[in-house]
Formats: structure tokens, C-alpha cells, sequence
């Protein structure tokens, strides 16, 4: 069994099924919905935050709202894999303008990047001028996202 997973009991599988529904939620919410004492609920998402079972917390942000109503996952393969264009790649892409987050893969491809752009021009746009010319990208195939839907079967990793 892994090592971190087996750190986990009922109340700390518990506040993160809470959190994952509403990371907002009080500490008294969390202790009554969870049926432990609000100090309970205070040290242990201090001790879940520390062991890095939570990594952080955030806003979900309509980015159509903010203009950018396209996103697509553009798939990307190296022209070789020497360390330092591998790392220089690595470390430049998820700061990129639109970048939402970039994947390490295995496969045909080596990395695919979620993006959001304004329209199709701008997505062209960040394409060429920052993969086009990147000199460890070989190739890069894009695809149109239409739709996207949260899942949430990874909650049951947490029970």
C-alpha cells in the first residue's frame, strides 16, 4: 500500500470529500458534516496541507467570461530528447500566455498543453510563436476542446 494513502484515516478521507466540494466550507461546517470536534478539523487540514495530500486551493474560473472562449489540448513531440531542451521546454510552457497546464506523456507525443485562447487567430498566434519556433518541438498536433465535464471518480481514490 503507498505510503501516503495509509497515512490517510476516515476523518482525513472525509474533509477531503468535503473540500472537493466546497474547499470554501468553515471549519465548523467541515467538524458537523464530518461529526468531529472544529479543532479536529483545524489541526488535521493543517497536517494534510504539511504532508501535501492538499496542495492548495482555488478559484474555478469561467474563462469565456474572460474572453477566452477557446480551448484546445495541443499535442507536442520533441525533435530529440537531450536534457537540456527537454528541461528548457519543461520549464518555459506552463507560463506561457493561456496556458492552463501542460502533461508529461508517454507515447507518441512527449507533452500535451491545455490552452485558452480568444479565438482560433489567437490560438494560431500562440502556436506559432511559441512552438513553431521553439527549437526542441518537432511537431505539434492541436485539437479543439467543444466541451468540457468535471469528473469526480477520483473521489473514490479517497474512500
Amino acid at each position: 500500500m503507498d505510503s501516503k494513502k495509509a497515512d490517510l484515516d476516515r476523518v482525513d478521507r472525509a474533509l477531503l470529500r468535503a473540500l472537493s466540494v466546497n474547499a470554501r466550507a468553515s471549519g465548523a461546517a467541515l467538524a458537523a458534516e464530518i461529526g468531529v470536534a472544529e479543532s479536529t478539523v483545524s489541526l488535521r487540514l493543517r497536517r494534510l496541507q504539511q504532508l501535501g495530500h492538499i496542495r492548495g486551493y482555488r478559484a474555478n474560473i469561467d474563462l469565456a467570461a474572460l474572453g477566452a472562449s477557446l480551448q484546445a489540448l495541443i499535442s507536442v513531440r520533441l525533435a530529440k530528447h537531450a536534457r537540456e531542451q527537454i528541461d528548457d521546454f519543461r520549464s518555459a510552457a506552463p507560463h506561457w500566455p493561456g496556458v492552463i497546464g501542460l502533461f508529461h506523456t508517454a507515447g507518441a507525443d512527449d507533452y500535451l498543453l491545455h490552452v485558452a485562447a480568444a479565438d482560433a487567430s489567437d490560438l494560431r498566434d500562440f502556436v506559432l510563436e511559441h512552438l513553431a519556433e521553439h527549437p526542441a518541438v518537432a511537431h505539434t498536433e492541436t485539437n479543439l476542446i467543444f466541451e468540457y465535464v468535471d469528473g469526480d471518480g477520483w473521489q473514490d481514490l479517497v474512500k
